[in-house]
């Protein structure tokens, strides 16, 4: 009986993130479609599309947002996306703590599963921490981005610009209310560049890892011990973590740099400096945050690969960010050196990695490749050779991955290839999460107790 009510939560758990994110997807669309939220009349699908890319925090939209919707329709956007970003779990906790609401046994492991916790010990301590957390940074980021736009754009709307952006950029979600250019304006601006690049950087890493750090912190300045120590005490999960985001972060922009120097639709005119800047911007925005301070219709097809790979990846686990994951990236390479080396065990840090933790991984990696693979060949087919192939695959990996960044494709799209991006979108957002969930120890309990005969493929 306690293995059935197990299972039968597990399952509850799945249900609610799933159709907790459905549900806010469609009441957000039908509140973005009312006509109090737009300056002009817009189709539902529209609305839809805008709601999807809000809550599943991509940044991929249809319309322009900034013409489109009046200030309720930014503010319902805002709320859309705060709510993507923290996520149904996060979000609903912080309702019951408003309400002091007693958060059950039952609502502390689905926060444990969410955040793929070790015990239910400090759930709701740690759930207050992330919101904390979050409103901070993006107070922070804020007040920095207040620099710019309220002399720009006058007190209020200057405040309001601010606040939209931060929580845009902390999300990961992309949207913006400044236009049809994204940042492209402030391609030179380093108070703009910078403050989105660390708003981006810091929610990509996981609330997780800002745990550990902070801990680290505090222990290094307590303890008053070594900075070696102090790193040597951070999880396999941390070290990791920091290690992948800051090779792709820096390989990323080494490589927009050189590809794009000389390019005059990009950074072609820049500065030294601001080749740098812009390169540093679209390696870290490639982490699913979707904004761009250089158009990237214009961007060389060797530029577009990359960041199809980056933006597959994605962030880490634990934060705001999609994608697959850095780590699963890692698990799965560190999966192939043992094999090539002959080794039994995979390893990292002095540390074997669970066989469970692999079949996670791979399970993750192979089904957002086929989906992403999936749609692609239908968008493809559905739009009929009207637009090149690298453009659609460009769109739909921005969509997997939760990422927004877009080659100006996605208005001009057949409304069912909007649908499939949509579908595309919503799987991006959901799916490591829930895939862990899936299967992670879901085995069959007759698993358990038998054992079949081996028989060997021939591979390779």
């Amino acid at each position: 009986m306690e293995k059935k009510r197990k299972s039968r939560l597990k399952i509850s758990t799945m249900e609610l993130l799933a159709l907790g994110f459905l549900g806010i997807i469609f009441l957000g669309g039908i509140l973005l479609w009312l006509p109090a939220c737009n300056k002009e009349p817009i189709a539902f699908t529209d609305a839809l599309f805008t709601s999807t890319t809000a809550v599943c925090v991509t940044g991929l939209v249809t319309v322009v947002p900034a013409a489109q919707f009046t200030i309720l329709g930014q503010v319902i956007l805002l709320i859309l996306i705060q709510v993507g970003g923290l996520g149904v779990m996060a979000c609903m906790c912080a309702f019951f703590l408003i309400i002091r609401k007693h958060i059950t046994v039952r609502e502390r492991i689905m926060i444990q599963e969410t955040y793929s916790m070790d015990s239910l010990s400090g759930m709701v301590r740690f759930i207050r921490w992330v919101l904390k957390g979050t409103f901070i940074v993006e107070g922070i980021g804020a007040v920095f981005y207040a620099v710019q736009f309220v002399p720009e754009y006058g007190l209020v709307r200057g405040i309001w610009y601010s606040v939209f952006h931060a929580v845009s950029a902390f999300c990961n979600a992309g949207v913006d209310i400044l236009g049809d250019n994204s940042l492209i304006r402030y391609v030179s601006n380093p108070i703009v560049n910078f403050t989105t690049m660390a708003l981006i950087v810091f929610s990509g890493l996981g609330f997780i890892v800002w745990n550990e750090l902070l801990q680290a912190i505090k222990r290094k300045w307590k303890e008053k011990c070594s900075l070696k120590l102090s790193i040597s005490r951070l999880s396999v999960h941390t070290k990791l973590v920091l290690i992948v985001t800051t090779v792709l972060i820096v390989s990323g922009m080494v490589n927009f740099f050189l590809m794009e120097y000389s390019n005059p639709g990009t950074m072609g005119n820049l500065t030294f400096g601001e080749k740098w800047m812009a390169a540093a911007f679209h390696s870290i925005s490639t982490r699913t945050a979707g904004f761009s301070t250089i158009p990237q219709a214009l961007l060389r097809e060797e530029s577009m690969v990359i960041t199809c790979i980056l933006m597959f990846i994605g962030g880490s686990p634990g934060g705001t960010a999609g994608g697959i994951k850095t780590t699963t990236v890692a698990l799965l390479i560190l999966a192939c050196i043992t094999m090539v080396r002959g080794g039994k065990d995979i390893e990292c840090f002095g540390r074997k990695i669970p066989t469970a933790n692999f079949r996670t991984g791979f399970t993750v990696f192979m089904i957002a490749f086929l989906a992403h693979l999936a749609g692609t060949v239908a968008i493809t087919a559905i739009e009929g050779g009207g637009h090149s192939f690298i453009n659609i695959l460009y769109e739909t990996t921005s969509a997997i991955g939760t990422v927004g960044l877009t080659a100006d494709l996605t208005p001009k799209l057949h409304i069912a290839s909007k649908y499939i991006i949509m579908v595309m979108m919503y799987m991006g957002r959901l799916g490591p999460m829930t895939l862990a969930l899936v299967f992670g120890n879901r085995a069959h309990p007759r698993d358990k107790i038998r054992e079949l005969p081996e028989s060997k493929i021939f591979l390779g």
